[in-house]
């Protein structure tokens, strides 16, 4: 699929691209211009997928383990061919910085390569059964095989990556797929089902369909051949998600408000500012870990404030085209009004505004304020926007009922130097992953990956990803 203004493109089922029906608008992020139009695939057609899906599970089930990573090896060689093709069209769809973009396709190059090799690691266990009298000549054998045929549910700000963490475990597993792309971001999904379906994968074991709301509703809850939902996304629709889901299996990767707390023993204040301005305001802070509530140590509260004022005013915003752009634009016009009412909110309710807030069509400047309090919604919800609160403590135990006092619990970062406090944060904080030494928002691929409360179910990272996809079958052999 070659990318022009104006391009138009089907949905991808059975390896072929089915073009009639009504179509999808895709808009530039940064100057909503026409990107291009896509067919949505409607009812009929995500029964006539699982049709297909519920048929290629036996093919998909015998494909032998070699096969299975020759797939994967050839998927991530394909990225790496066409890196830029694919930057650019996260650059063209989802307004994500070209740079970051190009690190984006790096990272499904290693979700895939990881993919590949656990593959080839997915075993399982030999278990004695000669352990009480009369049982002498039995033994088991326990293998995990596919749970069937998987509905994966992705999000617009990963529009690559993410997508990849639920098909390269899929294919690891040896189930197919049926993925829903977000409107937003439709054709980076199907370049990468093409590329897929080309390096071996059985064409029905995998649909790449732009769905509405309803039809995917519909598919989630009352289509019972799918076997296992794989959503990331927000909160609330997780949530409804799950809970009309039947007796499907359901992962659920669901938002945050990520927090980082700095210790004073922390004695590189420059880093640390630096990291949070990146770790806060690049991308314009959407992704689910992005940096949004630091706690400072008091004594060095006012030093770190305006090391973080510096660092965020050196940040290039602008075209996400432009090399040198580190803070594109939001999604769509109407999230940064959202995120925009929200900086007023908490101005109106006592919280400083400290640099940036302002908006301009889908931008808003980095913006950092201080004097927050629970119960404004910058400070409770996740605003997916480029902002970052900066908020003192005195006491660390009183930093830590901080990080808590959130519905969400995905990732936190913790900078000091204590063992102590190091340990105490590990067992106190209600979160999927503790970072220390840096912010929130790092993470690597094949990691587990997943949060608590709000923020989700299961966990994702490659292998966790592949258990998740597969269930254990035991065998027991007896006079053998």
């Amino acid at each position: 699929m070659k990318m022009r203004p104006g391009t138009q493109t089907g949905f991808l089922m059975c390896g072929k691209e089915w073009s009639e029906g009504e179509t999808l608008e895709v808009h530039s992020p940064w100057d909503q211009g026409l990107v291009g139009r896509v067919t949505v695939a409607t009812r009929g057609d995500a029964r006539q997928a699982v049709n297909h899906a519920v048929a290629s599970m036996r093919r998909t089930r015998a494909l032998p383990r070699w096969k299975r990573r020759e797939i994967l090896e050839d998927v991530a060689a394909a990225l790496i061919e066409q890196k830029e093709r694919f930057a650019q069209l996260i650059v063209a769809e989802a307004g994500k910085p070209i740079r970051l973009a190009r690190i984006e396709v790096d990272r499904a190059v290693l979700t895939f390569k990881t993919a590949a090799e656990e593959a080839a690691r997915l075993g399982g266990e030999s278990i004695p059964l000669d352990l009480a009298e009369g049982n002498e000549g039995r033994w088991g054998l326990v293998q995990r095989f596919p749970v069937g045929p998987v509905l994966a549910i992705t999000p617009f700000n990963f529009p690559l990556n993410l997508v990849a963490h639920k098909l390269a475990p899929a294919i690891a597993a040896g189930c197919p797929v049926i993925l829903k792309p977000a409107p937003q971001t439709p054709f980076t999904a199907l370049a990468l089902g093409e590329v897929i379906l080309k390096a071996g994968w059985p064409d029905e074991a995998l649909a790449v369909l732009p769905l509405s709301n309803a039809d995917t509703k519909w598919l989630a809850e009352k289509e019972d051949r799918i076997k296992l939902i794989s959503f990331t996304g927000s909160a609330n629709v997780g949530w409804e998600l799950k809970a009309h889901s039947g007796r499907k299996r359901v992962l659920l990767e669901l938002g945050g408000n990520a927090a980082l707390i700095i210790h004073s023993d922390w004695r590189e204040l420059d880093d640390a500012a630096a990291r949070t301005a990146h770790a806060a305001f690049a991308y314009a802070g959407q992704s689910c870990i992005s940096l949004q509530r630091v706690f400072v140590d008091k004594i060095i509260f006012q030093t770190y404030l305006w090391k973080l004022v510096e660092c965020a005013a050196k940040l290039t915003p602008g075209d996400p085209s432009d090399e040198s752009t580190e803070v594109g634009p939001l999604i769509r016009v109407t999230e940064a009004e959202r995120v925009e009412g929200w900086i007023k909110e908490a101005v109106a309710g006592g919280a400083r505004l400290i640099a940036g807030g302002e908006r301009q069509g889908s931008m808003i400047t980095p913006a950092i304020l201080t004097g927050t309090k629970p119960g404004m919604k910058l400070r409770d919800e996740e605003v997916f926007g480029p902002v970052v609160l900066v908020e003192p403590y005195v006491d660390f135990e009183q930093a830590l009922a901080d990080v808590n006092h959130s519905r969400y619990g995905l990732q936190a970062g913790l900078l000091t130097r204590d063992a102590g406090r190091i340990l105490t944060a590990y067992r106190e904080l209600e979160v999927g992953a503790l970072i220390v030494g840096d912010t929130p928002n790092w993470r690597l691929d094949p990691m587990p990956y997943g949060g608590v409360k709000d923020s989700g179910l299961g966990r994702e990272g490659i292998r966790s990803a592949i258990e998740e996809m597969t269930e254990p079958r035991m065998l027991v052999m007896a006079g053998l």
